[in-house]
């Protein structure tokens, strides 16, 4: 199930506005990472809610959005759904707190990994292409 920008802004809002200690929460994943799972953090913690791929059949555009200069790894990058990683993403949400997330595959030669960054609603910017 796809979701608008409105949609994603508001589970954004929600999401930050939990209080609830978690260990998602404690876990940081500001700036994309790759997906720490250890005893407190596992992947069946997260429940798959929508997703960012607007067509899952199209190529997909890796471009990314950066207009400050920051990076991929910044804590601070904006997060523009039709801008690479976003564009690729699932959204997420902690069973245990309601807090949400935006996950995608990075894949390379040899590898894939799943990364993941904390949905924050005061860098989601609807950027057009």
């Amino acid at each position: 199930m796809a979701i608008d920008f409105a949609g994603l802004k508001r589970l954004a809002e929600a999401s930050a506005a939990v209080k609830l200690a978690c260990s998602c929460h404690e876990a940081g994943m500001l700036a994309w990472q790759a997906m720490p799972l250890t005893l407190e953090l596992e992947l069946d913690q997260f429940e798959e809610v929508a997703s960012l791929v607007e067509d899952p059949y199209a190529e997909p555009m890796f471009a990314e959005y950066h207009p400050a200069g920051t990076r991929l790894t910044s804590d601070d990058a904006p997060i523009a759904p039709r801008y690479y990683p976003a564009n690729l993403s699932h959204l997420l949400r902690c069973v245990k707190c309601q807090r949400h997330y935006l996950r995608y595959t990075e894949g390379g030669g040899y590898f894939t990994e799943l990364r993941i960054r904390a949905l924050q609603p005061q860098l989601l910017v609807d950027a057009p292409l």
